[in-house]
């Protein structure tokens, strides 16, 4: 564990609240996004994510730091979520739905976006739409946030686990794999395609504001 993280989990520890509302805040969005990977509504993973913050509090004495707190946290939210789809006699395997999401060959863009061939195929070919005409102020806007996090709700559920894991928590293309029980090729394509309609949807906020 990093010295950082040794010191939060000291802090949750002792039972000190700012701590632990500081890490709710951090993480309940993206933990529910990934829940909804697993469950079919939104009320059900809102529901999950509270049981897995209630485990978290139970567990924090005997948590031996094998793995960080963050891989801990959603470890838990998985077995959560895992076991309220089977009370609900929805539990697909994310592999089958991936597959699914991942068939066929629309990208949500023009293939001319992209670099067909050499070192970067596969690869954005252009900038997003007048990017370097806009204020800066309006880059980092609350507004163009919650336009990205809108597009990613929006999008299948496994593009959006891994989408959200990826580019939001920092997980690697291993954790993500394995963590969701996919395919190290149909990973690539989701994040290809989660991040295509992600850019998208940035593009046309972007425009929006240079009319």
């Amino acid at each position: 564990m990093e010295r950082d993280e040794e010191q939060l989990l000291a802090e949750l520890r002792k039972g000190d609240e700012e701590a632990f509302c500081a890490l709710v805040r951090r993480h309940t969005p993206s933990m529910t996004r990934v829940a909804m990977a697993f469950v079919s509504r939104r009320a059900v993973a809102e529901e999950v994510v509270q049981e897995t913050w209630l485990n978290v509090v139970r567990s924090l004495d005997s948590f031996e730091a094998r793995s960080s707190l963050r891989t801990w946290i959603y470890t838990i939210l998985g077995n959560c979520a895992r076991r309220r789809a089977e009370q609900e006699q929805r539990l697909v395997p994310l592999s089958e739905i991936a597959a699914a999401e991942a068939s066929g060959d629309e990208l949500g863009v023009s293939r001319d976006r992209f670099f067909e061939r050499g070192r970067w195929a596969g690869m954005w070919s252009t900038a997003v739409s007048r990017w370097e005409d806009l204020p800066e102020n309006r880059i980092v806007s609350r507004e163009l946030r919650t336009t990205l996090l809108e597009a990613i709700d929006a999008l299948p559920r496994t593009q959006r686990a891994v989408i959200t894991l990826r580019d939001i928590e920092g997980w690697s293309p291993e954790e993500v794999c394995e963590y969701l029980g996919l395919a190290n090729g149909n990973q690539r394509i989701l994040l290809h395609r989660a991040r295509a309609a992600a850019r998208s949807a940035i593009e046309r906020y972007l425009e929006e504001g240079t009319d």
